[in-house]
């Protein structure tokens, strides 16, 4: 796990999202929260629940990308979803179960991922010598003698061509020659069948089951050898990864650094005696308040305990409050942080600053046409002006704003672009004001367009 102090935290979050000093400072803390506690003494640690978040703030001011970059941050297993696509069990749709399912089954591929970029080196040669067995086949009688008491007179002459092959593979000369491979297959329509939304379940004990009864198969495919390569490496390193350990070590890496990013938890608001779908609602948060506490939950690779997952609740809370949450819910979530809406300032740091500014990828994606585009700096607070004046005037949705009006304003740019290489084209305040203008005086059509 990240042992970064929360002051580092803070700085790396800095580097990707704008404001919302508040924010990062709590999840800062959070994480460090989880640093800690697996230095405590085994009796103590298990005694420490993490604190819990909740994020309050209108939509696009930066909380999903707060939980991001945490997760990133802390190498963690993370996972989004959406409250508001669960149901109370008995209704149609996924049950909050799911979340911790699907939570562990991304940790799985996360350590596996990790397993085989290790074995990488060896799974390379086992991939080599399998395509040069394939280049060059062995004779009939070869695999047979060579188990036997009798030895095999080396072939000077063949091991000279072997040599060569692998010269020329390793060289690149060999990438678009077309071979055909054997590989292993995978799970077919059987096996996904039973794994859909609302059976999860059902899904896990015929899922394994039927693993457990289908054979291996392999089926043959017919790709270049640069391709071939790289499907093979694959294989091989799968082969070389102990799932049983990469399984204990997902589940472990979920049950002490798991972390759940729950959007749209306002969406689920609603208190007992409401009538129609504020009763599936309240369903939602009493099944949502034992994972939260911290239950045991049946996934295909065994039980798998929530007391440690570290759950990060967001959602604008404009009609609903947190207080309309069930009592039990609003206990286990001890830190209430609220968003400040972005100012027309903010948009200009958001244009320009961060490592992923949205000037620079712009800037970046043109530059692969051979066209360089220049912002002036008065070009990027019109933009900005622009964005809060919408924002103002119809929904505000933060800095999504941004990504809208920037398409609009270089739509023409990105269409012409493949017939202005080794242009420069220069963005400044007058051609943001021409392109926009019309938009902007209609009220009606920027609601569409911006």
């Amino acid at each position: 796990m990240s042992a970064l102090t929360p002051a580092e935290i803070v700085a790396e979050l800095d580097r990707h999202i704008v404001g919302q000093q508040r924010a990062k400072r709590a999840v800062a803390i959070a994480l460090r929260n989880r640093w800690r506690r697996q230095n405590l003494p085994p009796v103590l640690r298990d005694e420490v629940a993490p604190k819990n978040i909740i994020m309050i703030g209108p939509t696009g001011v930066g909380k999903t990308e707060i939980a991001r970059r945490l997760a990133r941050l802390a190498q963690a297993p993370f996972l989004k979803v959406e409250a508001s696509k669960y149901t109370e069990v008995g209704y149609v749709g996924r049950d909050v179960e799911s979340m911790i399912r699907d939570l562990t089954e991304q940790a799985v591929n996360m350590v596996k991922a990790e397993m085989a970029a290790a074995v990488r080196e060896k799974a390379d040669a086992l991939a080599e010598e399998r395509l040069l067995d394939l280049l060059l086949p062995r004779r009939a009688g070869e695999a047979f003698l060579s188990n036997t008491l009798e030895e095999v007179a080396p072939d000077a002459s063949r091991d000279a061509t072997r040599e060569k092959l692998r010269a020329q593979l390793r060289a690149g000369k060999l990438e678009d020659r077309l071979i055909e491979i054997e590989l292993a297959a995978t799970g077919g329509p059987m096996l996904q069948l039973f794994g859909g939304q609302g059976m999860e379940e059902m899904g896990v004990n015929l899922q394994n089951m039927l693993s457990q009864m289908m054979p291996g198969r392999t089926r043959r495919r017919r790709v270049k050898l640069g391709e071939a390569r790289r499907l093979v490496a694959q294989e091989e390193a799968q082969k070389l990864v102990d799932v049983d350990e990469a399984v204990a070590q997902a589940v472990q890496r979920v049950e002490n650094a798991g972390i759940i990013f729950l959007d749209e938890l306002d969406k689920v608001a609603g208190r007992e005696g409401g009538h129609g779908p504020d009763v599936s609602r309240e369903g939602v948060q009493r099944d949502l308040l034992p994972i939260v506490e911290g239950s045991a939950v049946t996934t295909k690779y065994g039980s798998v305990r929530t007391d440690h997952i570290l759950f990060i609740a967001a959602g604008a809370f404009h009609v609903a409050k947190p207080s309309d949450l069930i009592p039990e819910l609003q206990g286990r979530f001890p830190i209430r942080v609220e968003l400040e809406p972005l100012t027309r300032a903010d948009f200009v740091r958001i244009l320009s600053e961060p490592e992923n500014a949205l000037v620079r990828q712009y800037t970046e994606l043109l530059q692969t046409e051979g066209v360089r585009l220049r912002f002036s700096p008065e070009a990027v607070e019109a933009v900005a002006e622009i964005a809060s004046q919408v924002n103002q005037r119809t929904e505000n949705i933060g800095a999504r704003r941004l990504y809208t009006i920037m398409e609009k304003l270089l739509d023409e740019v990105s269409f012409q672009a493949p017939d202005l290489n080794g242009k420069e084209i220069v963005i400044d305040a007058e051609y943001v004001h021409a392109r926009l203008a019309e938009v902007l005086k209609d009220e009606d059509l920027s609601r569409y367009i911006l």
